[in-house]
């Protein structure tokens, strides 16, 4: 045991009336809603990187958090394990996820790097024996580093493509050592900052080469989770052509990964991308790849993405609905991809930020099943296309020609009236359940 959480006690849930700051007050892991467990709908994770490894930096001013684990030797990396696995254990918390930068020191050669991450792996493996949080996905981190500067895959050094490769073998086989539940992969410098050096069409094969041997590495060590992309548009590159859930899928179709690539789609990239969260989720599952969510929000002031724990019922619950919809996370989940403020200094403000998040997104799941428990929207939604449903319609689409169309339209007389979209009555439906 540490002394970083001195005098916080493990949270629990006590109901809306509870004055206590370390209580759940909607989150209850064993509340029934819509036959499953709350904690297995949302299937919490802890993000080791905003929540142990950054420093309290910003674009414009640099580290304002102190940390005993601060350091750059694996006596501090297993320091902040153990950190960290307190804070999972008093959070309940399910799952957490990595980067292998967050977990192990950067050493002078690859192989000794290889070599921190094995031996960190380990220590995090005997802390899992003893608790009950598992791995929701692993990932390498292929932007940080400088060498990175101009890209991993797309990187127009081929040793750099080599290191990211050699890089994310090193971290799918720690992803699954620890039994993770994915892989993902972050293409935050896989864009350009110009056209006037970029080579579009060589660097999309590199990219797309780059994931063809990630999938058969995946089957050939026999990793059982899914393989995810996180889509963001821009930021830190100029631009990214892993932008959005579409563009992910018009790539992934390219290179006949469609049915090996799922999505891990994030709030704060939705936003980047002039999107809405429940858009990227309810496209993605319409695709067949959605696969899991990073929670969190933007300011809308800002303009950049800010990474703050959600605390919008509403705009969650939207989420939350398009994911119930799909079917629920499979071996996804809810990664808190957020992090406290720079000015958020304490110990308190990392376990109060988590259990305010949790919170909001129970009282939204809970809003979300109510809402597709009463079918008052689905039913709305099945009777706007119900004419579809006819024989003509589908004969139609199925075998219709433009001519066989235009001699019906002639026959027939056809003059259609348009119908109310009601989205104003729905808007109201929708907030009566909030």
């Amino acid at each position: 045991m540490t002394d970083f959480f001195n005098g916080i006690p493990q949270v629990r849930y006590e109901g809306p009336q509870s004055q206590s700051d370390f209580a759940f007050r909607h989150y209850n892991p064993d509340e029934v809603v819509l036959g499953k467990r709350m904690e297995d709908h949302l299937r919490f994770a802890v993000a080791y990187w905003h929540s142990f490894a950054w420093p309290g930096g910003d674009p414009f001013g640099g580290q304002t958090f102190e940390r005993p684990w601060f350091g750059d030797t694996m006596q501090h990396a297993r320091r902040k394990a153990d950190v960290a696995f307190e804070m999972f254990e008093i959070l309940g918390a399910p799952f957490f996820c990595f980067h292998d930068a967050d977990v192990r020191p950067e050493a002078a050669s690859f192989a000794e790097s290889t070599r921190n991450l094995e031996e960190i792996v380990e220590y995090f493996a005997a802390k899992m024996e003893r608790q009950k949080t598992r791995l929701l996905w692993g990932t390498a981190n292929l932007f940080s580093h400088r060498r990175y500067m101009s890209g991993a895959a797309t990187n127009p050094d081929p040793e750099v493509f080599a290191y990211a490769a050699a890089t994310v073998k090193t971290c799918m086989d720690a992803t699954m050592k620890l039994g993770g539940a994915n892989y993902v992969l972050w293409g935050g410098r896989e864009g350009y900052e110009t056209l006037l050096n970029t080579d579009l069409g060589r660097e999309a094969e590199q990219m797309g080469r780059f994931l063809q041997m990630v999938v058969e590495y995946k089957h050939k060590i026999g990793f059982k989770g899914a393989i995810l992309i996180e889509p963001k548009p821009q930021e830190p590159s100029k631009h990214q052509y892993d932008y959005d859930v579409a563009t992910v899928y018009g790539f992934l179709r390219r290179f006949g990964l469609e049915a090996e690539v799922k999505v891990n789609i994030e709030q704060g990239h939705a936003i980047l991308a002039g999107h809405s969260f429940e858009h990227e989720i309810a496209l993605a599952a319409s695709l067949g790849i959605f696969g899991s969510i990073d929670m969190n929000r933007n300011d809308y002031q800002s303009g950049w993405d800010t990474d703050q724990f959600p605390n919008n019922v509403p705009e969650t619950a939207m989420a939350y609905y398009e994911v119930l919809r799909a079917g629920g996370f499979g071996s996804g989940g809810t990664n808190f991809d957020a992090k406290i403020r720079r000015q958020s200094l304490d110990p308190a403000d990392l376990i109060l930020a988590h259990v305010g998040a949790m919170d909001v997104c129970a009282r939204a799941l809970k809003a979300a099943a109510a809402m597709l428990e009463g079918d008052a929207l689905e039913a709305a939604r099945r009777a706007r296309y119900a004419g579809w449903d006819a024989p003509a319609a589908k004969a139609m689409l199925k075998s219709g020609t433009l001519e066989s169309i235009h001699a019906r339209v002639l026959a027939e007389g056809l003059n259609p009236v348009p119908r109310s979209g009601r989205q104003e009555r729905l808007e109201n439906l929708w907030n009566r359940v909030l």
